[in-house]
């Protein structure tokens, strides 16, 4: 298949502007609750979009499904039930931390092990050349930058005033389900990284190669459609939300944007990581996670999250964006 780096690199810098600023929507919530939102986002984003787009790419998507068995199914069925879990934590992260730590931590952690796996199972000989040595640096650095911006965290927290046993405990608490839902992030990279029998079958059935990736997604969100339906119609039930859905619909069209940003970043993905060619799934993977992440961080700025935080945890979140910044360098160059 033929490939174009530049292009991909262009679409993966556009996804991970539309996926880095994709929570910006809540932050507009006037009568909704997390719970009525999450559930409109979950059908926009991993129904509607991801169908839609795979049957205009695809008219005969049902028969690609029908012609796969349940083996060639399952692991991404399986490895998107995992990210549901993860996507679910990640929104819950994100409202308790804030865009910019909470995208940070999750990301980084996300990142690093969805560009590694693949590419020990898939190519483990491109460790020892100079393209894994490019990649492990990037993979270092990012690490380094998310150990940062963790710290510049800590240090807002303390500089909001003197927090109590309460507060400290609340906080230890979102940063152990970041750092839970980094590492179950990647199952969705894994689930379209080993989605290879269904790409067969697409080809084998006329999909043309560059349209390939809007048929495994489908599978892989239908797998991480359960859980983040679930958890949404729990608290809805729990908190007696239902109600609101008969108000407050410009909450709604906020919730279907969240959905198009998402969504639409997804797909921009997985074009991307085809015209990235052999290394799509991990370096590709490592690029459209350190942007999202550098975007996120500055709408989180923009948007006056770190307001009254003071000088030195601004500083702190930063230095650790820098660091983030060199590991995109390091990881773009792994494609050269």
């Amino acid at each position: 298949m033929q490939t174009n780096l530049p292009l991909g690199f262009l679409l993966v810098v556009a996804a991970g502007a539309m996926v880095g600023n994709f929570m910006l929507p809540f932050k507009r919530l006037r009568t909704w609750k997390w719970e009525n939102t999450w559930l409109i986002f979950t059908l926009v984003a991993l129904v509607a979009i991801p169908l839609a787009a795979a049957f205009a790419t695809a008219p005969n998507l049902l028969s690609i499904y029908a012609a796969c068995s349940a083996r060639d199914m399952l692991p991404s069925l399986l490895f998107g039930f995992g990210w549901g879990i993860a996507q679910v934590l990640f929104g819950v992260t994100v409202v308790n931390l804030g865009m910019a730590l909470g995208f940070a931590i999750v990301i980084s952690l996300g990142s690093t092990f969805g560009t590694l796996v693949p590419l020990l199972v898939q190519r483990p000989e491109v460790l020892a050349s100079r393209k894994g040595a490019l990649l492990l640096t990037g993979m270092a650095v990012m690490l380094a930058g998310t150990a940062v911006c963790g710290y510049a965290g800590r240090l807002r927290e303390r500089a909001e005033g003197a927090p109590g046993q309460r507060k400290v405990s609340a906080f230890r608490a979102s940063m152990i389900l970041a750092v839970v839902c980094g590492l179950l992030a990647p199952m969705i990279n894994f689930g379209f990284a080993f989605g290879t029998a269904i790409v067969r079958q697409a080809l084998q059935l006329g999909v043309a190669p560059n349209n390939t990736s809007f048929v495994v997604w489908p599978a892989v969100l239908l797998g991480g459609l359960l859980p983040n339906i679930g958890y949404a119609a729990y608290l809805l039930t729990r908190n007696r939300t239902w109600g609101h859905f008969r108000a407050g619909w410009s909450d709604a069209g906020l919730s279907v944007a969240a959905g198009f940003l998402w969504a639409g970043a997804l797909l921009l993905y997985g074009v991307a990581s085809r015209q990235l060619g052999a290394l799509g799934t991990s370096a590709g993977w490592g690029l459209y996670q350190i942007l999202m992440i550098i975007c996120a961080n500055v709408s989180g700025l923009i948007t006056g999250e770190w307001t009254g935080a003071g000088r030195r945890p601004v500083r702190a979140l930063l230095a650790g964006l820098g660091l983030l910044a060199v590991a995109t360098v390091s990881m773009s160059l792994a494609n050269r």
